[in-house]
Order: structure tokens, then sequence, then C-alpha cells
């Protein structure tokens, strides 16, 4: 904790806030995209995309998974797709999974969360749309880490469609949807094509 406690005491040292770039960001935010995540520590959204401040407008959470549109009691994450959407004005909004992702590894272990409550329920959100994979008589007895991760992603994205805001752009060709795949130990990230597969294209 020491050494980021240093680190941001010494920020204004490191970054010249004189500049123009940082002025123009106290006028206000227009990120080019929505980027949904997992919370976990090694995915930093930044450095895979190698945006500047002000370039993407993030949602994180454990397992980057969106609630269902309406669902009952207040949620961050709603509230933070529809900000980007109809206050921002994002184009785009990427949906990244990513390897060795805990929460994805809880639901195809069938991980006892028990000791987990809030765990465990947010990863209900997940689990039905998983069954096909995980269930029984999937048509997989065993999918990969890397599977289930993938597919999560993309039901993610089917989610985000059911969000009215979403639907209204989508159908206008004013939002575009996007699914990566990233790992954290290459750096390669996966993109999702048109035919439901993830592909490493290159620069």
């Amino acid at each position: 904790m020491k050494a980021l406690l240093d680190r941001a005491r010494s920020f204004t040292r490191r970054i010249d806030f004189e500049s123009g770039e940082y002025r123009k960001l106290a006028e206000g935010q227009y990120p080019e995209a929505l980027f949904i995540t997992c919370s976990d520590s090694r995915v930093i959204p930044a450095l895979i995309t190698g945006a500047r401040p002000g370039e993407i407008f993030e949602l994180r959470n454990a397992g980057n998974i969106v609630p269902p549109f309406g669902q009952q009691g207040a949620s961050g994450e709603a509230a933070t797709i529809e900000y980007a959407l109809e206050v921002l004005g994002v184009q785009d909004i990427v949906v990244c999974g990513h390897s060795y992702c805990g929460a994805m590894g809880a639901l195809k272990s069938g991980d006892d969360l028990s000791a987990l409550p809030g765990v465990d329920a947010w990863l209900d959100l997940a689990r039905p749309e998983l069954a096909p994979v995980l269930g029984p008589g999937s048509a997989d007895a065993d999918p990969s880490l890397p599977d289930v991760a993938q597919l999560n992603v993309v039901n993610q994205l089917a989610v985000l469609r059911g969000y009215p805001a979403a639907k209204q752009r989508l159908d206008a060709g004013r939002l575009r949807l996007h699914g990566w795949y990233y790992e954290v130990d290459t750096g390669k990230v996966h993109e999702l094509d048109e035919d439901g597969r993830f592909r490493v294209h290159a620069a």
C-alpha cells in the first residue's frame, strides 16, 4: 500500500497537468466507448487499449456481468449503461472477458459460495445463460474456462440488446457492440466475429 500511496502523492509531479489535454478534461468528458469488464486487478482497460484519459467510460464488476434491464432495485450497472448512452452518447460498447477469471471459474466448477452470499447472488445473473455448457446434459461435459468466459461475453452482449436505449441505437445504426476476450498471460485480445467465434486479428 505504501508504494501506491507514494505514487498518488507524487502524481501531480509525474503528470503535466498544465498541458492543454488536462485543461480540456475539466470542461467535460466525451468518451468513444463504454468498456464493460471484470474487476480483476490484472485487467486494465486503458493499458489494453492504450486509451488516454477521457477516451473510455468504464464499468467493472465480478465477471463483467450486465444485469437484465428493469431488474428490481437500484443498479450501478444499469445506471452506468444508461448514462453512457443517453448522456455521453457513446457509439461503441465493449464487453471484455478474460482468462483465469475467478468468477467464471467458480461457475464452471460449481463452487459452494455459501460463505460468499453476495458473490453467489451476483453470479446467479450469469448462471442460467451458461446452463447449456455447465448444466446436466450439456453437450460438453467439461468445457474449458476460456469457453465459459467467452460464452459469458456473448450472453452479456445479448442482455445489453435488451436495454431500450441500446436497442433503439442499434436499430438506428448508431451503436456497435463488441465482444472481446483478453489473455492475461499473453496480452492477446480475441475479438468476437460475426460468425460467433473469437479470433485474434492482426493490427
